[in-house]
């Protein structure tokens, strides 16, 4: 048979390099995004990824995707992806620039995250002229949670919480980011751009593509506000919509260059190195002798740590001196150490608790959301988190009796009254230290020298040192006393 003729093709348009071939973590629907028809979010991204091949920077890209529908982005963009909380991309894309100067790092927002929560982080990262690259997606009004009112809702615009219309003397005037921002000495291009055309998209892609060029070349901050469509909110057709950028949002967001300091920026100045490991106890101010000389502090690095406690109390229990005294413990240890507090604006009698995390392995995350310890203070403490406590950890209590209510199978429970034992110690105060006793006798991980040490380096009142110390000791007694007796090793859930 002869031989068919081959034919070449040039392929004019195709899927972005730094879009994922399929968008695998979409558990249905993978050759699909989450947009609906007409949306500007998909337009935006086509743009984005765009400039991200074109200037070859997929392998150094970090996305920010905070809350809204602007936090799909990790769906589809095959580069770094970072998820931040409401409004907080600017600051974490500030901490991820200068962690890692030779990154792209870009945010990207929507209007209600931006411009509402946010308005805070925007407005200091461009004080500041971060070198990051912001995608501002303007559809005036909050999109995901259902339509209400955002702060660029225009006048007399109808929202889910202005259903008569935004008025000015109610919910205030729509904000102009572009405009305010551009006020400031440090940012260096800022340009509202839209997608009501093909004219209006053609100028967009450009503008994104330079706000990502500006940061590659280390001008400074960049920012771009595109007017973007929302038809299923705005109950509009797709087309509708697409024109009512064009015809109505334009007029209450003028398009333009509102900053262009291209031409004269000069570089930023290059993020400082990390200091030397042997740098930072000068850098803190911390003594000599403060320091772990190898006597006994130190645990060998073969050993295996994870110990993840919750301690939970009233305000004014020494919660979280507790938590402090066991991480600084561990961090005299020489392990990987994460202490995260949590607590009311009370100064006595609030609620109050924190995690800590104790691991011979770098910590993923500060939060205690299953621990192997829980340390309550309290009686509602307990019914808070006792069911969080996993198979086989451990619960210390401060009270005469377990609640029957709070039992469960599989759990070792230390029941006593220690604010009682701490006061014929010489201070009821001292029951955080009782129970810190407790657990360390549970865990048996850290060496005494490095708890010393946490200890004398957090409490600077003698008379204090020495009663947290026949404290901690007391607490250690207990749990041995309880171990003798049998009834936590033979019946998990038993009292002591």
């Amino acid at each position: 048979m002869p031989s068919e003729a081959v034919q070449e093709y040039t392929v004019a348009q195709g899927r972005a390099k730094s879009f994922y071939a399929r968008y695998a973590r979409k558990e249905e629907l993978q050759h699909q995004t989450h947009y609906c028809p007409g949306c500007g979010h998909g337009i935006i991204h086509k743009m984005l990824a765009r400039a991200i091949d074109e200037l070859d920077v997929q392998d150094r890209t970090i996305l920010i995707g905070p809350v809204g529908c602007s936090v799909f982005t990790y769906y589809y963009f095959d580069v770094g992806n970072v998820q931040a909380a409401h409004g907080r991309a600017p600051a974490v894309a500030t901490a991820m620039k200068r962690s890692r100067p030779g990154s792209i790092v870009i945010s990207y927002q929507g209007d209600g995250d931006l411009s509402a929560i946010g308005a805070a982080e925007i407005l200091h990262a461009a004080n500041r002229g971060e070198n990051i690259s912001v995608i501002f997606v303007n559809n005036a009004i909050y999109s995901m949670t259902g339509g209400q009112v955002a702060p660029t809702t225009l006048i007399g615009q109808k929202s889910t919480t202005t259903p008569e219309g935004r008025r000015a003397a109610n919910e205030g005037y729509p904000l102009h980011v572009s405009e305010l921002l551009a006020t400031l000495e440090a940012p260096v291009y800022i340009e509202r751009v839209g997608l009501g055309d093909n004219k209006q998209i053609a100028q967009a892609t450009r503008a994104i593509r330079r706000a990502v060029e500006d940061q590659a070349r280390g001008l400074g901050f960049s920012l771009v506000e595109v007017l973007a469509p929302c038809p299923t909110i705005w109950k509009m057709n797709p087309v509708d919509a697409q024109r009512w950028v064009r015809d109505v949002m334009e007029k209450t967001f003028p398009l333009g260059v509102f900053r262009d300091h291209t031409k004269e920026a000069a570089l930023r100045p290059a993020s400082q190195p990390a200091p030397a490991l042997d740098e930072i106890p000068r850098l803190l101010g911390l003594a000599e002798e403060d320091l772990p000389t190898g006597n006994g502090c130190m645990l060998a690095r073969e050993t295996n740590v994870d110990l993840q406690v919750r301690i939970a109390g009233f305000g004014g229990q020494g919660v979280l001196l507790l938590g402090e005294v066991l991480a600084e413990a561990g961090l005299v240890a020489g392990l990987e150490v994460s202490w995260l507090p949590s607590y009311g604006p009370e100064m006595r009698s609030g609620t109050s608790n924190c995690h800590v995390r104790l691991s011979s392995q770098p910590v993923d995350s500060p939060l205690v959301s299953v621990p192997s310890v829980l340390v309550a203070m309290n009686e509602p403490s307990l019914c808070k988190f006792d069911l969080t406590v996993r198979r086989g950890g451990w619960v210390i209590y401060n009270g005469d009796t377990f609640p029957g209510d709070c039992m469960r199978d599989g759990v070792h429970v230390l029941a006593l009254p220690f604010t009682r034992l701490a006061d014929e110690l010489g201070d009821p105060r001292a029951a955080n230290m009782v129970m810190l006793g407790a657990l360390l006798e549970i865990d048996g991980v850290l060496p005494q020298a490095s708890i010393d040490a946490a200890l004398h380096r957090l409490v600077k009142n003698p008379r204090w040192i020495e009663l947290d110390e026949r404290a901690l000791a007391r607490g250690r007694e207990l749990l041995k006393d309880a171990l003798r007796r049998g009834s936590l090793a033979k019946e998990p859930c038993a009292e002591a």
